[in-house]
């Protein structure tokens, strides 16, 4: 039943919007920690 579920063409649409868009907000995420001013970096006390 699960695997039924799965093939259905709107599942597969909504899952992988949902996997990109997850994507996106971790790269956004990690874009606010580039530059001087950004987040605490291992390094940047030496």
């Amino acid at each position: 039943m699960f695997q039924r579920f799965i093939k259905r063409p709107w599942v597969a649409f909504v899952a992988k919007t949902l996997a990109y868009f997850l994507i996106m907000l971790f790269l956004i995420y990690l874009y606010g920690y580039s530059g001087v001013t950004g987040g605490h970096f291992i390094y940047n006390e030496f």
